[in-house]
């Protein structure tokens, strides 16, 4: 009987070692994963919730350009397929560069650029200094639209096509309005001026939005503007288009012949908007955003939105942007450096 209690006392203690044993494995398992998990919280888990705190978007010009009216048609489309907050933000200054040079420098991960992106590839060549690399400091994200240059006038001007303008510009002063020192349009402008020998005063702006209401009210003569942010005052019959700087005709002015047609042989330009984002943002969330835009811009209501202003959409995801921004920083040098314009 003693040795029966005796066996029963032991297997008893045996039990509650092996009991303990167990509660204390699955105590140091617990310790373990929780330590994995906090290893892992500033990049899986991070990246798994991200955007966990409003996103901005830093449009590098003055609002009512074409970058401008993007993004405040995306804002709303991203915030709600996000779930989070987009915050628009405008940042004019220095032809866009000091928008740019916040958008390279900000590393919170929630701040990104709207932009013309050929205006931001002339800028190396352009600039004796540049507080920023574009070609390193940044990094795309996606291409969301392009839209052709329009050459607009006031319409008091005695001119109704390229040709009558050029003739015009050799006997009378005509100021024509610069959206932004070096950006595109001015390059543009300065590219017809070479192949048709007009001749014009550039006046320099902060922003398209400026140039335009200045050209509206006959403060300049002439302008090129981004379609876009430029159809609806031909449409209301405030400004009066000379051409378009396409290839081909656009679908909205049918009857506009292209600046090609006019003698201004093998001549395109336009906008081309997009996403870019400072080159430490994890790939993870340039990838997420890059989908979420693309997504939205490819909706038929903002496709169908945009056509009906003058855009196509254009997208690229972000490796391609990337690639499509080295050509453009190529093409521009060249013709920076046939127009010998520098700037400070």
């Amino acid at each position: 009987m003693h040795d029966q209690k005796t066996a029963k006392n032991t297997n008893t203690r045996k039990t509650t070692t092996t009991g303990q044993a167990r509660v204390a494995r699955r105590a140091v398992l617990a310790a373990a994963a929780a330590g994995a998990i906090a290893g892992l919280a500033p990049s899986a888990f991070a990246q798994a919730n991200w955007p966990a705190k409003p996103l901005r978007i830093i449009v590098p010009y003055t609002p009512g350009g074409s970058s401008d009216i993007i993004a405040r048609i995306l804002s709303p489309l991203l915030s709600e397929q996000l779930k989070q907050t987009v915050i628009v933000e405008n940042k004019p200054g220095a032809s866009g560069n000091m928008g740019a040079d916040q958008t390279a420098k900000a590393n919170d991960g929630y701040t990104v650029m709207l932009c013309d992106v050929s205006a931001l590839a002339i800028s190396p060549s352009l600039y004796t200094k540049l507080p920023f690399d574009p070609s390193k400091d940044l990094r795309g994200v996606a291409m969301l639209a392009y839209s052709p240059h329009m050459l607009v006038v006031h319409p008091s001007v005695p001119a109704g096509n390229l040709k009558e303008l050029v003739e015009l510009s050799k006997k009378s002063k005509i100021d024509f309005a610069v959206t932004a020192m070096g950006s595109a349009p001015h390059l543009a402008g300065y590219q017809v001026a070479s192949l048709t020998g007009a001749k014009w005063e550039y006046i320099p702006y902060k922003g398209g939005s400026q140039a335009v209401t200045d050209t509206i009210a006959g403060q300049t003569q002439v302008l090129m503007n981004g379609m876009l942010a430029t159809l609806p005052f031909v449409q209301q019959n405030k400004l009066k288009v000379i051409g378009v700087s396409k290839a081909t005709r656009v679908p909205l002015l049918p009857n506009v012949p292209t600046l090609a047609e006019q003698g201004a042989t093998g001549f395109e330009s336009g906008t081309w908007q997009g996403i870019l984002a400072p080159a430490g943002m994890p790939k993870a969330h340039v990838d997420k955003l890059s989908a979420a835009l693309i997504s939205i811009i490819r909706s038929p209501d903002v496709r169908a939105r945009l056509a009906a202003q003058g855009a196509e959409v254009n997208t690229m995801n972000a490796a391609e942007m990337d690639t499509f921004f080295n050509a453009e920083r190529k093409k521009w040098a060249g013709v920076v450096a046939k127009s010998g314009l520098k700037l400070d």
